[in-house]
């Protein structure tokens, strides 16, 4: 079994959402999630914890701060 990829930089993070997960970083999606990550009582944001850890939870808020930064600037095809 492979183990799993954990994105390390924002240009890979983006690549698996987008390319590996065919997940398009809409508005609506990335603002979603934003909220979604924010709230600590979210089951789904607990688990993220669980699986992942804090520093990685920490990494993908911000890459999706920074999706969303290039959604108002007219990015992110």
């Amino acid at each position: 079994m492979k183990p799993p990829i954990i994105p390390c930089s924002y240009d890979e993070w983006k690549h698996c959402i987008t390319v590996l997960c065919r997940i398009p970083l809409t508005p609506r999606y990335v603002d979603a999630r934003i909220a979604t990550l924010a709230d600590p009582r979210d089951y789904g944001t607990q688990r993220f914890i669980e699986t992942w850890g804090e520093a990685h939870l920490d990494n993908v808020r911000g890459w999706f701060n920074q999706a969303r930064a290039e959604l108002a600037a007219g990015g992110i095809a």
